[in-house]
């Protein structure tokens, strides 16, 4: 679902309108406020309520983590900064950092979900924590908005946040980080609300970082240099896909300059492309605190500009730009949005934009209200069904951010789907017989009866508590006695089939980061019919503001792993770890890998079902397994494809050697790929479809995840395309001995690359390859397509910034209220399939709509805003009321709405 642009804005000249009449939408009481009548439309709503602020009040009220409550008017406090990233993590409860949820589930991390490749369930788990939120936040309908989830793509596996994100992937990244946001804020994975919603969200989702923050050492004060190319091909992509998908409430911009303008005021990044070119509809929060460093890291002096900006020059270009939420608790000095929107509106600040002035500030506040406002936040309780689920769920008990909740939201069912998730991440990277063995060693084969000895080693195998990665939740003793560490899972799982095997645990490393390898736990190792070796990292060795500089694992754990596998042949690593680890020096000693990233509350269950077989390793890397770190660019370095000095990055472009291609993971039955299926030829503008036959040659039941990848094989070397590209791929599980036929279809146009010279995207007509198998390094099957025609110029998305007459003389771009008796000029801009975009862009931008376009306009409420004769919008009287815009052309029509609010 794409939300609807909250489109506060307008295009000029020449457009033909249509005059339309009808009556309001909405009929109200007399004497109940727009704002607290659900009638109207939440953005209606919202715009009545921010007409009756003050402007100090609007300040107040743009400031994260904490809103004030506004008494008069009904305003409760608002904390916008929570966290849920893989399950309630943090609540707003203070002007500083949000301090930790107390004993909430903890799922696998991104990382991990991201190499379940499974969107199905990546929703399930979002919805959980969705309701997990409601059942935690205060009234149950208070601070419903999350930072999360993280959409920065893996490009660097030495990146300190790598467990934050879903893969190095665009398309991957989109379609299970696009599900994440469906399932927390109620929609289905079709983006759109159920019936039994209500309308209302159960949460509000923030994509984050926008954009090109993949590096911590630099991350506040550094610019991400690129060219055009791969900024929209590579790291926007995937917040484009989720917009168009999901819909996401609000996204955060990051603290990085980007070719050298701060995120944060980046009217390109927020304005031209978020908005305006993928409809995105809701708002825009600052990192904590972005905004202060454009003045405070950056000392960002604007083109034009005569000096580096102040406290007021970085607040009116943020909010010029789009920047609606100043999130004030990070790094920070002692102004804000709250204390310097008043003083700026009064300076008459120029920005890129216009003139800042008090419209640009109600802009910002509608999209803030209308976002809470959607949640239910101003409704009578039983009318939004996610507060009364919640507390029927939690059965009259109030929660508590303490241990005295006694973990209660950690439910069977929670817990149950926490493993689920936890098993299906698992990636067996190596499985091997050992020397004189038939079969490899796994799964492992514990007898029912009589001797059976395993030994479980190392510093993360038996924890007091487990680490549970960035942003989790705090675990009391409460939630401390439901996780299930590695030792603890293995144990109950051997011996739940042999209650007379022994399973010992052994620390494996001592001394402080794991550094001495324990001398008594190597020599104990050949006593065992087997050894398993848990080794990771934790935020120790990375984490926010702190970035990899080598990936070898820390300590002693590698040594550990060569000593222990030279004792006992049957000796298993498995590795738990922010991302991807050097295993050169002990892979050829170990017959049986698995890694997975940091593995939720159940990770001990979940690793004992895929040791011993009863549930078949279904993970596939999300990223690309280097050789070694000295083949990757500098960490700095925000270019993709290969240069005459290095290799490139991801799978898409390197050219060097890897250890585990990306989409690699093994199963403990054996597939096989044909008959591959794909029509002839496709038009630009139509729907590749693809089938293909994968069969289960095994005697066990298996899941696989077929992969589909597109190249390029008639383009020159000069045009630098990818190699592949991931275009699609399934989950499916597969009886033994039976096979399945897959469908796998993607539009044409995600074949398209951008062109600078044009401004826009491009489909190459000729002869694509389309690859299926088990990885981006494995071929097995392979079909050609024909690719002709070109993207048609049709509309996909119309924004507006409505201005009235003789806003333009003074620098006002947009505006919510509007003068009785004057005429509106919506200022429409109007983005085509292609991405390139006409009509009202930015001050100095902007570009006649394309010849024989057409526009209509309607007005659900005439006694507010009429339209007169074929172009000219006018308000009549008091009161709220939307206009819809609709444009038209020969290859298709779009439309967007604008609120107009006349006291």
């Amino acid at each position: 679902m794409r939300r609807r642009p909250l489109a506060l804005l307008a295009t000029g000249a020449a457009l033909f309108a249509a005059v339309a009449t009808g009556m309001p939408a909405a009929s109200a009481d007399d004497n109940t406020p727009i704002y607290l009548n659900p009638h109207y439309s939440p953005v209606e709503r919202a715009a009545d309520l921010v007409g009756r602020m003050t402007l100090a009040e609007k300040a107040q009220q743009m400031n994260s983590n904490i809103a004030p409550a506004l008494p008069r008017l009904g305003i409760a406090q608002w904390g916008w900064w929570n966290e849920a990233s893989h399950g309630v993590a943090a609540i707003t409860g203070s002007t500083s950092n949000p301090p930790p949820a107390t004993n909430a589930t903890s799922y696998p991390v991104d990382l991990a979900m991201g190499s379940t490749w499974n969107p199905d369930l990546v929703h399930k788990v979002a919805s959980a924590i969705g309701d997990e939120a409601r059942e935690v936040m205060p009234n149950n309908k208070e601070n419903l908005d999350f930072y999360s989830p993280t959409v920065n793509l893996g490009r660097d596996p030495r990146w300190g946040r790598n467990d934050e994100t879903w893969s190095e992937d665009p398309t991957l990244t989109a379609a299970l980080a696009g599900q994440y946001v469906n399932g927390l804020q109620g929609q289905d994975e079709n983006g759109r609300l159920p019936e039994s919603a209500n309308g209302y969200l159960k949460a509000v989702a923030t994509l984050k970082h926008f954009a090109a923050n993949n590096s911590e050492y630099n991350r506040r004060t550094g610019t991400s240099d690129m060219d055009q190319r791969t900024l929209r091909e590579y790291y926007t992509a995937q917040f484009r896909d989720i917009i168009e998908s999901a819909g996401p409430g609000s996204i955060m911009s990051s603290y990085n300059r980007v070719n050298g303008v701060p995120a944060a005021a980046s009217v390109q990044l927020m304005d031209t492309l978020a908005r305006q070119t993928w409809g995105f509809g809701g708002y825009f929060t600052s990192d904590c605190d972005a905004v202060y460093e454009i003045q405070g890291g950056h000392h960002w002096q604007p083109p034009g500009a005569s000096a580096p900006l102040d406290q007021y020059g970085r607040t009116a270009y943020a909010i010029t730009a789009g920047e609606d939420l100043d999130c004030n608790g990070g790094y920070h000095d002692a102004s804000n949005y709250g204390n310097t929107v008043p003083d700026a509106v009064a300076k008459h600040i120029t920005t890129q934009t216009g003139v800042f002035n008090e419209n640009d500030v109600d802009v910002s506040l509608v999209r803030l209200f209308t976002a809470r406002i959607e949640t239910g936040e101003f409704d009578q309780e039983d009318q939004v069904p996610w507060v009364r689920d919640a507390r029927a769920r939690l059965g009259g008990t109030t929660w508590v951010n303490s241990d005295a909740n006694k973990a209660i939201t950690q439910t069977p069912e929670r817990i149950a789907l926490a493993q689920q998730a936890a098993e299906q991440s698992l990636v067996l990277l190596k499985n091997d017989p050992v020397a004189g063995a038939k079969d490899s060693l796994l799964p492992l084969k514990v007898p029912a009866k009589g001797s059976y000895k395993i030994a479980v080693m190392g510093a993360y195998a038996n924890p007091s508590s487990l680490f549970l990665g960035g942003y989790a939740t705090y675990e009391g003793p409460s939630g401390v006695a439901k996780q299930v560490n590695p030792y603890q899972g293995i144990k109950a799982a051997i011996q739940k089939i042999n209650p007379d095997a022994t399973v010992d645990y052994y620390p494996g490393v001592t001394g402080n980061g794991q550094s001495t390898v324990d001398d008594a736990s190597v020599a104990a190792a050949d006593k065992y019919d087997a050894v398993v070796i848990v080794a990771g990292t934790n935020s120790s060795n990375s984490r926010e503001d702190v970035d990899r500089t080598t990936l070898a694992l820390p300590g002693a754990q590698a040594s550990l792993i060569s000593q222990v596998a030279a004792r006992n042949p049957r000796t298993i690593a498995y590795m738990e770890t922010v991302g991807q680890v050097d295993t050169n020096s002990f892979q050829s000693q170990v017959p049986a890998m698995i890694w997975s990233s940091y593995n939720g509350e159940e990770q001990g269950a979940a690793l004992a079902n895929v040791l011993l077989g009863n549930t078949d390793p279904s993970g596939r890397l999300p990223f690309t397994w280097y050789k070694d770190q000295s083949q990757i660019p500098a960490i700095g370095d925000y270019t993709i494809r290969p240069t005459s000095t290095t290799h490139g990055r991801t799978y898409m472009y390197f050219n060097g050697d890897v250890s585990y291609p990306f989409g690699y993971g093994l199963s403990y039955t054996r597939f096989s790929y044909s008959d591959l299926n794909v029509e002839k030829k496709v038009d630009a503008n139509g729907t590749v479809h693809a089938t293909v036959k994968v069969t289960n040659n095994g005697d066990t039941r298996g899941t696989t995840v077929p992969q589909l990848y597109a190249s390029t094989p008639f383009e020159p070397a000069s045009k630098e395309r990818p190699a592949q590209r991931l275009e699609a791929f399934d989950k499916v599980n597969v009886d033994p001995h039976r096979s399945k036929t897959v469908r796998l279809t993607f539009p044409a146009s995600k074949l398209a690359f951008f062109d600078e010279s044009a401004n826009r995207y491009v489909v190459d007509p000729g002869t694509y390859e389309l690859r299926v198998g088990n990885s981006s390094g494995d071929v097995a099957a392979k079909a050609d397509v024909q690719i002709d025609g070109t993207l048609k110029p049709s509309p996909a998305v119309v924004t507006a910034k409505p201005a009235q007459a003789g806003d333009a003389a003074q620098g006002i771009v947009q505006r919510v209220t509007f003068d009785k008796g004057t005429t509106i000029d919506p200022q429409l801009t109007v983005s085509m399939k292609d991405e390139s975009i006409y009509g009202y862009i930015t001050k100095g931008q902007s570009t006649p709509l394309p010849a024989g376009m057409r526009v209509t306009y309607r007005s659900d409420n005439p006694q507010v805003v009429g339209i007169e004769g074929d172009r000219v919008i006018r308000t009549v009287g008091s009161g709220v009321a939307t206009v819809t815009a609709t444009v038209h052309s020969n290859d298709g029509v779009a439309s967007t709405t604008f609120v107009v609010r006349v006291p």
